[in-house]
């Protein structure tokens, strides 16, 4: 009683092509599809980001234990005309 068994599942299929279409499915399903996709590399590109930083942050303390200076060129701002 309390689980539904594969009738229960097939009537409810049934009923909810009746109101949707199955055009209107098919289009949900690829847009639920993408949505899946574009989160997914979203978190590979978010779980990336903190390790380039991190490696960036090493690289640079070991440059300045070494004592070695980073040669920065610093531009003057010319006045609008």
């Amino acid at each position: 009683m309390g689980s539904l068994s594969v009738w229960h599942w097939l009537i409810v299929l049934v009923i909810v092509v009746l109101v949707f279409g199955t055009g209107k499915l098919k289009n949900m399903g690829k847009d639920l599809g993408g949505a899946i996709k574009g989160f997914k590399e979203g978190m590979r590109e978010g779980d990336e980001a903190p390790a380039q930083a991190e490696k960036k942050e090493i690289a640079q303390e070991k440059t300045a234990a070494k004592g070695e200076a980073i040669d920065v060129e610093a531009k003057e701002k010319q006045p609008k005309a």
